[in-house]
Order: structure tokens, then sequence, then C-alpha cells
């Protein structure tokens, strides 16, 4: 047994059958009109919408998520606000007691002075 050469004719005839068979199965489709077709479609549009509500679900979830990371980013800077003000306060009052012992003392050196 040898290999046959197809000749032009041969190639013409395949290619014509090729184009035959592929209009043959896209004719046996079933249209839009059938029940199946409508059924698949239905279901196919339920899922996308079931998708859509899911999606609105994670998105007002993640909205959600991220009004409570920015109300507890509030209360931190709140937090640390008012901790600095203590500090500044505390600080502040340091500095004048410090200062009203240095005056007492300058004070009571110029008292010591005057007294001789």
């Amino acid at each position: 047994m040898s290999f046959k050469e197809p000749n032009f004719a041969d190639r013409q005839k395949a290619a014509m059958q090729a184009r035959q068979n592929i209009l043959n199965k896209f004719r046996a489709q079933p249209g839009a009109d059938y029940p199946e077709v409508k059924r698949r479609a239905a279901e196919r549009e339920a899922q996308a919408i079931a998708r859509a509500k899911a999606k609105e679900i994670r998105e007002a979830a993640k909205a959600e998520q991220k009004a409570r990371e920015e109300a507890a980013a509030a209360e931190a800077a709140a937090l640390l606000a008012r901790q600095k003000e203590e500090e500044a306060a505390a600080l502040a009052a340091l500095e004048a007691e410090q200062k009203a012992k240095r005056d007492a003392r300058y004070a009571a050196r110029k008292g010591k002075g005057k007294k001789k």
C-alpha cells in the first residue's frame, strides 16, 4: 500500500465537503425560540443577577470596613493629639514651677545681700 497523492479535484471536493459539513452543523443548532435555548438564557441571566447582588454585598462590606478603619484612625489621632496636649501642659507646668523656684532662689540671694 502506498500513499496516493490527492489531485486538484480531490482537494476541491474535500474542501467543498468540509464547507457543507460546517453549514449542516450550523443549521442543526436550535434557534432562539426553542424552549431549551430560552431556559439556558434565563439561567445565565439569573446567574448574572446573583453575581451582581453578591458584588454589591461585597462592596458594601468593604465600604463598611473602610468606614470602621477610618473611624478607628480618627479616634487614634484624637487620642494622640490629646496626649500631646497633656504632655505640653505638663511641660509648661514644670517650666513654670522651675522658674518659680529659680526666682525664689534669686530673691533669696538678693535678700541676703541687703541684710549685710
